[in-house]
């Protein structure tokens, strides 16, 4: 029978024959440099190799060194397979998605079908990834947002919406789906600053479903982002896992304990504030102008100064962000169980409480899958 390979997803031969390997053995320790047992000791006897060593750590005729690698040897017990990954196979291995490495350093494989969804999705983030960057880069070297805004306004008489960062000094714009129209302009055409302010502090899903798209466009482009929400971010866990995604990627975020002012500042040009801040859907002002937009920025740094940064998210993006065991253990088990009844089952905890977990971990990833959250997990270094 023809062997199909792993080539076509970005697999080299030699990581396949050890993924392969590992598949037939069942597991393997994992060697690290400086290594010189199975389990990463020096021996497990008394610690002298030397010629001169007598005792149970010598290796005399006779002896019976505790560190060596006979059936009834000490210290670390062998895998079932008895096989030693290379240290350039197990971080290669880990780095898929196609194995696990226990705190022993006892690599097993992850399951086949598991493993071929990890790499896909890989591939297909990064090629949509490279895609999304390509014509972003396109339409903005093109002007065709522009043009098509030109024909807009000669067209359209009486249309209320925003002229992306300039035009009248102050519009009004009644109900939501204009004040989101807004948004969704302006934050396209922000190039160096978005600033905003939440005063209640807790987003409904379809909030940061309609965020994310703008968040991300915004952060990808490599605008400072700073937002300021209310401390109830903190008892809501969709949205402190969105605030989370979103520091994931660049943004600068702190709670407040004080009374807040809603507002969003774009390249301190702009500015959207509620024609009422106890109802939102009636409306918003777009303002434009150092004269309007001033004193805004003064009470945005204001309501900067006076809040405190968001607990685990002062490390640089890209590094690893804090976890609970109980979600580091469940990052785990998105790798090794197949369902969820098995991970909660492993975790000792309820499917509904583990399902839960699952969700908010991958709100914060920004994942639309459970192998997507898994790779996004392992790239940065959350696991």
């Amino acid at each position: 029978m023809h062997e199909v390979g792993l080539g076509f997803l970005g697999v080299t031969p030699e990581t396949e024959a050890a993924y392969r390997r590992l598949l037939r053995s069942g597991s393997a320790f994992t060697a690290r440099a400086g290594d010189t047992t199975h389990g990463g000791a020096e021996s497990t006897g008394t610690g002298n190799d030397g010629p001169e060593s007598g005792g149970e750590g010598s290796d005399g005729p006779g002896s019976e060194s505790k560190g060596n690698d006979g059936p009834d040897a000490g210290g670390v017990e062998d895998p079932p397979g008895g096989a030693l990954a290379p240290a350039d196979a197990t971080a290669e291995l880990t780095g898929l998605g196609l194995a696990t490495e226990t705190p022993g350093g006892i690599q097993r494989p992850v399951a086949p079908a598991t493993a071929v969804e990890h790499l896909v999705a890989r591939l297909v983030e990064r090629r949509a990834a490279a895609l999304r960057a390509e014509y972003e880069e396109r339409v903005a070297a093109s002007g065709i947002v522009d043009s098509l805004l030109a024909d807009r306004d000669a067209g359209l008489t009486g249309w209320d919406g925003p002229d992306r960062l300039t035009g009248p000094p102050v519009r009004q714009l009644d109900g939501l789906d204009a004040v989101r129209a807004a948004i969704d302009e302006l934050t396209f055409h922000t190039r160096a600053e978005s600033l905003t302010v939440n005063p209640v502090g807790v987003l409904s899903a379809e909030s940061i479903a309609v965020s994310r798209t703008m968040d991300l466009r915004v952060l990808r482009r490599g605008v400072r982002m700073r937002t300021v929400m209310a401390a109830a971010a903190l008892h809501d866990p969709p949205t402190l896992a969105y605030l989370r995604e979103l520091t994931g990627h660049g943004a600068e975020v702190r709670l407040s304990h004080r009374p807040l002012d809603r507002m969003i500042i774009c390249d301190r040009a702009a500015a959207l504030t509620p024609v009422d801040p106890a109802d939102t859907l009636r409306g918003a002002l777009l303002v434009r102008g150092q004269g309007l937009v001033g004193p805004l920025l003064s009470l945005f740094e204001r309501m900067w100064d006076e809040a405190v940064d968001l607990p685990g998210a002062t490390a640089p993006p890209g590094t690893a962000a804090p976890l609970t065991p109980v979600e580091r253990r469940i990052l785990d088990s998105l790798h090794t169980a197949d369902k969820d009844e098995s991970g909660a089952r492993e975790l000792g905890i309820s499917v509904r409480t583990y399902r839960k977990h699952v969700a908010a971990l991958m709100q914060r990833l920004g994942a639309v899958n459970r192998f997507q959250a898994a790779l996004r997990a392992r790239e940065r270094g959350w696991l």
